[in-house]
C-alpha cells in the first residue's frame, strides 16, 4: 500500500472560519491526535505543533500575539497516529523545516520528543518521509532530507532533543545564572561530546518565549525545570548576549545558522576582538581553547594590540580570555584540553587557574556524541596517540563504526570518494607535513605521496561545503569544529614512531605550520600540539575515518590497533568465447548473444533485436534454452554490472521479481526504425488488490545501483504498470571481452 494514502494533508485558511470546516473534520470532532504546520508566505515563519483538541488549539493560537498573524493551516492526520506518533512527527518536522532553511520557526526549542515506540522505525519514519515529500510539493519545503542532514543549519540548528548529560548541565547553567556565587561556567568535554549544540541551544532558550516551550522531555524534573526558566526568564528579559567563536571560518558558519532562526541574529556571532568594544550580561565562548595570547599571531597583531589597548591591557601579558571574562558579567566556557593546537592558543595553565577559582564551577561532557563509535572510540584515539594502549589489545572493532589503515593513498582517496556519493560529506583532511604552495599559484599540487598528487584546501571559509573540497586536503583550521560523514586522514613525514622507546615522536623540519612551531623551543609540546592536531582530526568523522600514514613505522604502529582495508581486487578480464556456425550445437554449446545493448541508464540508447551471436558459458555453468546474453551498456548498474559487460539472463516465465536485476522492455518509448528500449535495473513491486478481487501492481520502481547519484528511479504507478515487460532475469556477469573460439 502507498504511504501517501496512510494521511492527508488539507489547507485551511488560518481565521475564525476554520471552525466551519473543523464541525466537518472527521480527526478533529472526535479528538484524535494531528500535527499542524502554520505558516505565512509573506513573512515566511512557521509554526508546527500536535494536539488531540484541534478546536481549543487553535483558538488559543488564533489569541496569541504573533501567531494570530499566521494566515494558513495545514492539518495533517492519519487513522495510524497515536500520541507517541504525534509527537514523533511534530518533533522531526520542527528539526527539518529548521534545517531546510525556507521558513523561520516561532516554536521554541525545549520539548522536542526522543521517545521509542511501537514501530517508530519500521512505520512512522517512513510516513513522515512522505509527509516532508508533499510538503516540498506544496511549497512548504525546499529540500530532500538527506541534504538537510549534511547541512550545518540542522547540524547546529538549536531545535535538538538534549542528551541527559546535556540537560544536567544545562540546569547547573541556569542555576549559575541565577545565583551570585559564581561568575564564569567551565563546560568540558572532548570533540564530540555536545558543546556547540548545547551553546546554541541556551542561547535560543534565553531568546524564546516561556509560553512556547514545553518541559516534558524533563521528567521528574518538570516542575523545577520550569521554575528555573521562569526565573532566569525574568532575570534576563533582554540580555545583551554574544557567542564568540575564535576560528573565523567556524563563526561564518554558526552566523548563518542564527541568522536563520528566528529571535537569533547574526551579529550574535562575534570574534574575540568585538568582545573588547562592549560590556555583556552573558558571553557564550565556543572552542575556547582556541582563544589566542600575543605569540605567532601575525595579521593579527596589531587588532590584538588595538583591543587590549581599549582595555587598558598589558599586550604582552594579556590574552582573549581576559578580554571575555573582563567585559562579561557572567561567561561560559566550553572548553576542550586536548583541542589547544598552536602556540598562540591561551595556554592550559591559565584555563587551570580559572578552573581552580572559588568563581568557577566546572561541568564535564564526557558521551561522545558525534562519532558513532560512542566512548569507546574516543578513548581508543587516546590512547593510541598517547602510547597508553595494552600491546594484547586487538585491533579497534566497532558494528556503528568504520576505523580502517590504508596501505594505498590511492585506495584511501577512491574510498572517501565512494562514501561522497553514498552519504556526502566525506573529505581528505591531513597533517601540517607539506608546505601550502598552491595558496599563490593553483597550477601547483602541494601533496605528493606514492606519485599521487593532492592540493591542500584552496578555501579558508566553509572549505568542507565548497565546490572543489571532494578533491581538495583539509587542514585542521578548516575542520575544527565542524561534523563530517567520513574523514580520510593522512598522517604526514612530521609524525613517526620510535620502534626502540615504543613512542611517537615528532620530527619538527617536517612540520610546515610556521606559526604552529615557531617559539616552541620544548619538543615535547609541540608534540602535544600536534597529536592534537590529530586526535581532533580523527573526532570529526559520524560514521568512520579512514587513514594513512606516510612514516612506515607509524604505519606498523598503527596497523598494531587498527583493521587493514582490504585490497581491492583486481578486475580480470574475463575472455567470452565465441562460437563458430560450424561449431555451433545451439543450447549444448552455446547461448545466444544479442545485438541489443541493453541501455542501463536510459531508455534512449536502444537498438533492434535482430543480429545474434553464440558464446560459450563457463564450465560451473548448465546450458539451457532460457538462457540468453547480452551487453550491458551505461554506468546506472556500476555497483554490479560494470560498463560494457556481457551479462547472462534467464528469461523470465512468471514468479516473483522484487529484488531481482530485470532485463525490462518498455512499450511506450517506441522508435518505429529501432524497435522497443530495453533497460537493466533492479526490480520492485508493490500490489493492491483489483476489482475483480485479484491482484494488480499499484507500482513498479527500476532503481539504478550506481556510483553515480545522478541516476534517478524509474518509478510506473496504476496502469503505467501494463507497459513494461520483463524480459529475462539477471544471473552474472560473464567477462567484456569476446573473442572467436
Amino acid at each position: 500500500m502507498s504511504l501517501a494514502s496512510e494521511f492527508k494533508i488539507q489547507e485551511y485558511e488560518f481565521d475564525q472560519e476554520l471552525f466551519d470546516h473543523f464541525r466537518q473534520q472527521h480527526f478533529v470532532k472526535n479528538l484524535w491526535p494531528v500535527v499542524y504546520l502554520l505558516s505565512d508566505g509573506e513573512v515566511m515563519e512557521a509554526y508546527v505543533g500536535e494536539t488531540a483538541d484541534a478546536i481549543r488549539r487553535m483558538e488559543a493560537h488564533l489569541k496569541h500575539g504573533k501567531k494570530k498573524n499566521l494566515t494558513c493551516l495545514h492539518l495533517i492526520s492519519s487513522n495510524k497516529f497515536n500520541k507517541s506518533a504525534t509527537l514523533d512527527i511534530e518533533s522531526n518536522l520542527i528539526k527539518y523545516i529548521s534545517g531546510d532553511g525556507e521558513y523561520k520557526l516561532q516554536n521554541a526549542n525545549i520539548g522536542l520528543a526522543n521517545h521509542n515506540y511501537y514501530q517508530k522505525s519500521e512505520v512512522y519514519w517512513e510516513i513522515f518521509t512522505s509527509i516532508w515529500d508533499d510538503l516540498r510539493s506544496k511549497g512548504l519545503a525546499k529540500h530532500t532530507i538527506k541534504y538537510i542532514d549534511n547541512s550545518d543549519l540542522f547540524k547546529y540548528s538549536p531545535y535538538k532533543t538534549l542528551m541527559p548529560e546535556q540537560k544536567e548541565g544545562l540546569r547547573i547553567i541556569i542555576e549559575n545564572l541565577l545565583g551570585e556565587k559564581h561568575n564564569q561556567v567551565i563546560v568540558q568535554g572532548g570533540a564530540g561530546t555536545g558543546k556547540t549544540i548545547l551553546a546554541i541551544f541556551l542561547f535560543k532558550m534565553i531568546h524564546s518565549e516561556l509560553e512556547d516551550f514545553n518541559f516534558g522531555e524533563f521528567g521528574e524534573d518538570e516542575e523545577d525545570f520550569i521554575r528555573l526558566v521562569k526565573e532566569l526568564k525574568k532575570k534576563y528579559p533582554n540580555p545583551k548576549m554574544g557567542l564568540v567563536v575564535p576560528m573565523s571560518s567556524f563563526r561564518n558558519t554558526l552566523g548563518k545558522v542564527f541568522k536563520n532562526v528566528k529571535g537569533l541574529r547574526v551579529n550574535m556571532v562575534i570574534g574575540p576582538a568585538e568582545v573588547t568594544r562592549n560590556e555583556y550580561d552573558l558571553l557564550l565562548v565556543d572552542e575556547s581553547h582556541r582563544l589566542r595570547r600575543r605569540v605567532n599571531l601575525g595579521s593579527y597583531f596589531r587588532a590584538f594590540d588595538n583591543g587590549c589597548k581599549r582595555l587598558e591591557l598589558n599586550p604582552e601579558t594579556s590574552n582573549e580570555l581576559e578580554w571575555v571574562l573582563k567585559q562579561s558579567d557572567k561567561s561560559i566556557l566550553f572548553y576542550d584540553t586536548d583541542q589547544s593546537i598552536k602556540p598562540s592558543d591561551v595556554p592550559q595553565s591559565h584555563f587551570d587557574d580559572l578552573k581552580s577559582s572559588s568563581k568557577s564551577v566546572i561541568i564535564p561532557l564526557r558521551s561522545q556524541l558525534r562519532a558513532k563509535g560512542g566512548k569507546p572510540y574516543e578513548e581508543f584515539i587516546d590512547g593510541l596517540l598517547k602510547n597508553t594502549m595494552d600491546k594484547k589489545q586487538a585491533p579497534f572493532e566497532s558494528d556503528h563504526y568504520d576505523l580502517l589503515l590504508f596501505d594505498s593513498i590511492d585506495q584511501m582517496v577512491s574510498e572517501i570518494k565512494e562514501r561522497d556519493k553514498e552519504v556526502g560529506l566525506s573529505r581528505l583532511a591531513a597533517g601540517f607535513a607539506w608546505p601550502w604552495i598552491s595558496k599563490n599559484d593553483d597550477t601547483l599540487k602541494d601533496i605528493e605521496i606514492e606519485g599521487t598528487e593532492l592540493r591542500w584546501n584552496s578555501k579558508n571559509q566553509d572549505w568542507i561545503n565548497s565546490t572543489n573540497a571532494l578533491e581538495e586536503v583539509g587542514c585542521i583550521h578548516t575542520t575544527q569544529g565542524y561534523d563530517l560523514n567520513y574523514t580520510g586522514l593522512i598522517f604526514g613525514h612530521e609524525i613517526t614512531y620510535n620502534k626502540e622507546a615504543e613512542r611517537i615522536e615528532v620530527i619538527p623540519e617536517n612540520y610546515h605550520d610556521k606559526a604552529g612551531k615557531q617559539t616552541v623551543d620544548d619538543i615535547a609540546d609541540l608534540k602535544t600540539f600536534i597529536t592534537n592536531i590529530y586526535k581532533t582530526l580523527m573526532l570529526r568523522g559520524i560514521k568512520g575515518t579512514y587513514v594513512y600514514a606516510c612514516d612506515p613505522n607509524l604505519r606498523d604502529y598503527l596497523a598494531t590497533y587498527i583493521q587493514i582495508a582490504e585490497q581491492p581486487q583486481q578486475e580480470e578480464t574475463t575472455i567470452v568465447k565465441r562460437i563458430s556456425v560450424e561449431q555451433l550445437k545451439p543450447y549444448e554449446n552455446g547461448i545466444p548473444l544479442y545485438s541489443i545493448q541493453a541501455a542501463a541508464g536510459s531508455f534512449s540508447e536502444i537498438q533492434a533485436v535482430d543480429d545474434v551471436d553464440w558464446i560459450e558459458l563457463p564450465q560451473d555453468i548448465r546450458y539451457s534454452k532460457d538462457l540468453f546474453a547480452c551487453r550491458v551498456i551505461g554506468e546506472s548498474m556500476s555497483k554490479i554490472i560494470p560498463n560494457g559487460s556481457i551479462c547472462l539472463f534467464r528469461e523470465y516465465s512468471g514468479g516473483s521479481r522484487n529484488g531481482r536485476i530485470v532485463l525490462a522492455e518498455l512499450t511506450d518509448k517506441q522508435d518505429p526504425d529501432t524497435g522497443s528500449a530495453y533497460t537493466v535495473k533492479d526490480y520492485q513491486s508493490t500490489k493492491k488488490r483489483s476489482e475483480d478481487g485479484g491482484w494488480e501492481h499499484e507500482m513498479i520502481q527500476l532503481h539504478p545501483r550506481s556510483f553515480d547519484p545522478n541516476y534517478d528511479t524509474i518509478i510506473l504507478k496504476d496502469k503505467d504498470t501494463e507497459l513494461v515487460k520483463v524480459v529475462g532475469v539477471f544471473e552474472q556477469v560473464l567477462g567484456k571481452e569476446i573473442s572467436d573460439g
